[in-house]
């Protein structure tokens, strides 16, 4: 039983680790410069959208908001396409996206979606949202939890064996005299 806990633990939490890495690993391919698209998102989006993508007059960015009558808000082309052509009648929001193509370059669009994605994947330095930061605290307290449960119960059954022999010296001990 203990070999199995000692084993199983650390396989559980590694497998956890893994699947994160993986999971954050595997993203599609940016169809434009973050670093550039940060610089034309600061001198043209930050007036509706905040300086952190937090929202405001706009929709939040970070993490992407899910408006109606959109499938993944994270999709590339959905991104260039509302940039591109505006978008307006949202709940919630009483101004319209305005069109950017003729003040924007189609490169530039591109990069301000790329902005828009690379801080979204970015999670927790971009910003965690309270239901991220619940689970992942839930996890960590689990974890925590299950270790101390471990240790406890190697250190009773390292103290039981310690009894024992003390036991069985004592009882040594008065059966020679």
């Amino acid at each position: 039983m203990t070999a199995a806990l000692a084993i199983a633990l650390p396989v559980l939490v590694g497998a956890w680790t893994l699947t994160a890495v993986f999971a954050a690993g595997s993203s599609t391919a940016l169809p434009g410069n973050p670093a550039a698209g940060a610089t034309v998102f600061s001198q043209n989006c930050t007036a509706c959208h905040g300086a952190n993508l937090e929202g405001g007059v706009g929709p939040r960015l970070n993490p992407l908001t899910q408006l109606p009558g959109v499938k993944n808000p994270k999709d590339p082309n959905y991104l260039i396409h509302t940039i591109t052509t505006g978008r307006s009648g949202d709940p919630g929001f009483s101004a319209a996206m305005p069109s950017f193509a003729g003040t924007l370059s189609a490169q530039n669009i591109k990069d301000v979606a790329s902005f828009i994605l690379q801080q979204n994947a970015a999670g927790a330095a971009a910003g965690l949202t309270p239901e991220d930061l619940a689970r992942s605290t839930v996890f960590w307290i689990t974890v925590a939890i299950a270790i101390m449960v471990f240790l406890t119960y190697l250190l009773s059954r390292y103290n039981m064996r310690w009894i024992d022999r003390r036991a069985a010296a004592r009882r040594d001990r008065e059966g020679r005299s």
